[in-house]
């Protein structure tokens, strides 16, 4: 364990490690705040010094995680013409069941003030589903350009179809449920014909 009164570096990304960590090993059941300390291995206030309570803690976890995979997906369209459009769409997709996504969003739901400051967070422009969504749209514009994809596909209602099916499974899965991953991957094999 870090000395006290030492700095501790990275400290928001070493927390939130461990915090997923422990969901993914225990479940979100098992997420306390001295248990997140513990499994960093820092001193047990640090949490608290660095976020508005467990529940803000919590908050900024999801955020943080949302914000990465928008950073993906914008990203994106400079895949346009490389790969292969399934494989580009999925890996943006995808990314947001990574890192223990869903028993994090399980968790979040279960923390109604968590849930809160995620909305506000959300609704002041912190980036989330909406970024990803326009992300996806735009890809698959390009893409359709290149003669990737269909010319009937229409990328924002596939985006919106794409995104929302992600957000749905996020959100109403639960420990032990099927894992959502080849659901997802079956439904971009299907709402993008013409990909290569």
């Amino acid at each position: 364990m870090a000395p006290r009164g030492v700095a501790t570096p990275d400290v928001r990304e070493r927390l939130f490690a461990a915090a997923e960590r422990i969901v993914e090993r225990d479940g979100p059941g098992a997420l306390t705040s001295r248990a997140v300390t513990t499994e960093a291995d820092c001193a047990k206030g640090l949490l608290h010094a660095h976020f508005a309570g467990f529940d803000g803690f919590v908050a900024e976890l999801c955020l943080d995680r949302f914000a990465k995979t928008a950073a993906k997906a914008r990203v994106l369209t400079e895949t346009a013409g490389q790969g292969t459009v399934e494989r580009n769409l999925n890996a943006v997709a995808l990314a947001l069941f990574d890192s223990g996504g869903l028993a994090l969003s399980g968790l979040a739901m279960t923390r109604p003030a968590a849930t809160l400051a995620i909305r506000e967070a959300l609704e002041r422009g912190a980036p989330g589903f909406t970024e990803i969504q326009d992300a996806v749209a735009e890809y698959l514009e390009a893409e359709r350009t290149l003669g990737r994809v269909a010319r009937t596909v229409d990328p924002p209602s596939v985006a919106l179809a794409l995104v929302g099916t992600a957000h749905h499974l996020l959100m109403t899965s639960h420990p032990g449920a099927a894992d959502p991953r080849p659901l997802v991957a079956r439904l971009i094999a299907t709402l993008v014909p013409g990909g290569e």
